[in-house]
């Protein structure tokens, strides 16, 4: 009998590819999920808090946030909310100035910024000034469906050992086919269940709460990198405190209206950035974070493409596989799997020329 030794690697290498992910996701559901949490949360437990918004031309929705965040019930003599904008051209300052104006009973404030520089170079300038015991980054394309949501949040850092906390979300539509939401359903479960293990290493930019103390032991967020908040979140967790995504958090992110892949595509370049330069810190990560770290693996591109030219060459076993895994497309699981690969692939490819770590804005609904 004849073995193709490519075929065969190729074979071994889309298993892995499909089979490590969706073992990790049973493994991870079946013994974490229904776990109780082993770390205290107090919902009397009320910390001073600064609430950090960043614009840059979010005009349309600014005003919607701050009534968002304003409508929280939490007590107003804990709550600072402090609008750092990068040079914003569409009239969002005014915007802002004016909800200040009309929010008296609000302890809010505004920080200009000359020129973009990104994300992290502003809430960098922001934490200068933050006062509360923890800080809270939220993006204004977000929203907190219910009252409790601030409260909720902050109620975990009653736990000594808890450094982060951060949110899990939904988007408002579906996005591409239905990936988005199918993408959010997969990875909620995921980021519970490693932060019931011990920590997760994704934040999300809708709400992202950080003890102030760490950010300042830390020197901020790195300006080097696009997810700025996970690889806070993941150094938090390397030193040794849980940085957790909980489950009575949960918050809305708005999808591009245009431009949904290059979106997606800009996210992934950040994710793979993050992990990149996390990888490097792994030897310094507690036991419990260890495997969580290596969790990805990135063989898709390399299966794919042996599979492509065995079956142009006209080896029949390649072109079945890539048949019937084109048929599998009709599958919402597998198709949302497919889509974070491709996005994935491209982003690591991006990555060689460009970061994005000011990029261009996408209107979103």
């Amino acid at each position: 009998m004849h073995f193709d030794a490519l075929l065969i690697v190729a074979i071994g290498l889309g298993l892995l590819h499909f089979g490590f992910p969706l073992a990790y996701y049973c493994y991870l559901k079946k013994l974490w999920l229904n776990k109780p949490w082993d770390v205290r949360s107090d919902p009397e437990y009320k910390p001073r808090v600064s609430i950090i918004v960043p614009t840059y031309n979010e005009a349309k929705l600014v005003r919607q946030k701050l009534d968002d965040i304003a409508s929280q019930d939490y007590p107003k003599n804990l709550v600072e909310i402090i609008v750092v904008d990068s040079a914003s051209t569409d009239g969002t300052l005014e915007v802002v100035k004016e909800w200040i104006a009309d929010h008296r009973d609000v302890k809010a404030k505004l920080i200009e910024e000359n020129a973009r520089r990104g994300k992290a170079h502003a809430l960098n300038k922001t934490l200068k000034v933050a006062m509360g015991e923890v800080v809270i980054i939220t993006d204004v394309d977000s929203a907190w469906p219910s009252r409790d949501t601030l409260a909720s949040a902050l109620s975990w850092f009653s736990d000594p050992l808890v450094g982060a906390v951060t949110c899990l979300k939904v988007p408002t539509r579906g996005g591409f086919i239905g990936v988005e939401r199918g993408y959010r359903d997969l990875y909620n479960v995921v980021r519970l269940c490693e932060s019931k293990r011990f920590s997760t290493p994704v934040f999300h930019g809708e709400l992202a709460a950080f003890r102030r103390d760490l950010l300042v032991k830390l020197g901020g967020f790195p300006v080097d990198i696009g997810a700025d908040d996970s690889h806070t979140a993941t150094l938090i967790a390397i030193s040794g405190f849980r940085a957790i995504a909980v489950d009575n958090a949960l918050c809305t992110e708005l999808v591009p209206r245009e431009g949904y892949h290059m979106w997606r595509i800009r996210r992934a370049q950040h994710l793979i950035q993050h992990f990149a330069k996390a990888l490097g810190l792994l030897s310094k990560a507690p036991r419990g974070f260890k495997p969580v770290l290596l969790a990805e693996a990135w063989l898709l591109l390399v299966a794919t493409t042996i599979l492509l030219y065995k079956a142009l060459t006209g080896t029949a076993t390649a072109t079945i596989l890539l048949a019937a895994g084109t048929a599998l497309l009709l599958f919402k699981p597998y198709r949302t799997w497919i889509a974070t690969q491709a996005y994935l692939v491209t982003a690591t490819i991006r990555n060689l020329w460009t970061k994005e770590i000011a990029w261009e804005k996408q209107e979103k609904s």
